[in-house]
């Protein structure tokens, strides 16, 4: 999530850095660009290898931010403990596992590889309230039937009152028209090809994957009696074929501080705007690391300190939906006929360049050489998905 946080956001930054006058569309491009350090990161009570996100913002041609390599990463806190981290992919990952504790202070310190510094606030550890179910059940919003998940806890002591929510869902696939036999291509040239069938030696029928939310899903409860939270994660449509056989569900629940509630608040704001070209421009979201090298800098990125707990559910649609018709696949499965010879009335290369690039499988070929072709999700489920069962599957 945080990555395409800080896509969203650092795209938007960028106007606001440099936009003047929106009826020049063009000068977007690079016109209006000015570099600026993003860093994200969230330090929690669960113990484990923390990780920060360090990066630059990019013009819109480049589509993806750029990592900043070698930076000098350090969470340190009230007691003097220093926790270094590491680089790792596109990611620091600190050294050793820790956790926030409560009562202490804990600071984040960026030292880029040319020597600049960035310095967060001190950060304090909200009260711990643990999620205490998590619920699926079959609900019509905005009239659209399907399933709604709820995250549910109480904090009886009326303190934690700001909430963040991030989920990730893996789903069970079963490609409709997936067979024991795939097709090799062999031959000397691209027009001397032939094609034989032979038994797969992989799954390639029943697939799972997994998908994380994007949105920023937050809950303030300072407005009801209680400080309980029964939120709304996620909606499912009876349509949606993610849900047409097994579905799971892991839903975490963060408890921030006031800050760091309102700094995710503005970026759901500015995120979630239906053009980032309106004339109110979103402009420099402030968030609390600094430059300890120059005041005037401007910093992207926030350092969270929260408490964090999490549930998994899972569920059949025969569960919810019982005799009821299963969503549609997600690609129409429809059958093309093709014959495989190179010449006049041929649909060789066309078939060549199909299987080649995964568009279309082979569903049918007893009738060699015409054959049956299905686009290549119907037959094929690795070819968007993984075969390989999540360790935590039940």
């Amino acid at each position: 999530m945080k990555i395409k946080l800080v896509l969203k956001l650092t795209a938007i930054v960028l106007i606001g850095f440099g936009l003047t006058n929106c009826t020049d569309p063009y000068k977007l491009k690079t016109d209006t660009f000015e570099e600026a350090i993003v860093i994200e990161a969230t330090i929690t009570n669960v113990l484990q290898k923390q990780t920060v996100k360090v990066s630059r913002t990019f013009r819109f041609e480049d589509l993806i931010p750029t990592f900043e390599e070698n930076a000098d990463v350090t969470v340190t806190d009230s007691d003097g403990n220093e926790y270094p981290f590491v680089q790792t992919n596109n990611s620091y990952t600190s050294v050793n596992e820790f956790q926030a504790l409560p009562g202490k202070k804990y600071q984040l310190t960026v030292i880029t590889s040319d020597g600049k510094r960035y310095v967060s606030t001190k950060e304090v550890l909200p009260t711990s309230t643990p999620l205490q179910e998590v619920t699926a059940s079959v609900q019509t919003v905005d009239n659209i039937r399907g399933v709604e998940i709820r995250a549910k806890s109480y904090d009886p002591t009326n303190t934690s009152h700001y909430y963040r929510f991030e989920y990730e869902e893996t789903y069970k696939v079963v490609a409709p028209k997936a067979i024991p036999f795939k097709a090799h291509l062999s031959g000397p040239s691209y027009y001397e090809q032939e094609l034989t069938m032979v038994p797969r030696t992989e799954e390639a029928k029943t697939c799972y994957s997994t998908d994380k939310s994007t949105d920023v899903l937050l809950l303030n409860t300072n407005e009801t009696p209680e400080d309980r939270v029964d939120f709304p994660v996620r909606f499912i449509s009876t349509q949606n074929y993610i849900i047409t056989h097994r579905y799971s569900i892991l839903v975490r629940q963060y408890v921030q501080n006031m800050h760091a509630y309102n700094y995710y608040k503005t970026l759901k704001k500015l995120s979630g705007s239906e053009s980032i070209l309106s004339p109110n421009q979103p402009g420099y979201l402030v968030g609390n690391i600094k430059s300890a090298d120059n005041p005037k800098e401007k910093v992207i990125g926030f350092f969270d300190v929260s408490s964090v707990s999490s549930k998994r559910i899972f569920f059949n649609y025969d569960d919810l939906f019982p005799g009821e018709e299963k969503p549609p696949y997600k690609v129409n499965c429809h059958l093309l006929k093709q014959i495989f010879c190179f010449g006049l009335n041929c649909d060789g290369a066309a078939i060549v360049d199909f299987l080649n690039n995964d568009i279309m499988v082979i569903y049918e070929f007893m009738a060699a050489p015409t054959y049956f072709l299905t686009p290549a999700a119907c037959g094929d489920c690795t070819t968007f998905s993984s075969n390989v069962v999540p360790p935590f599957w039940e």
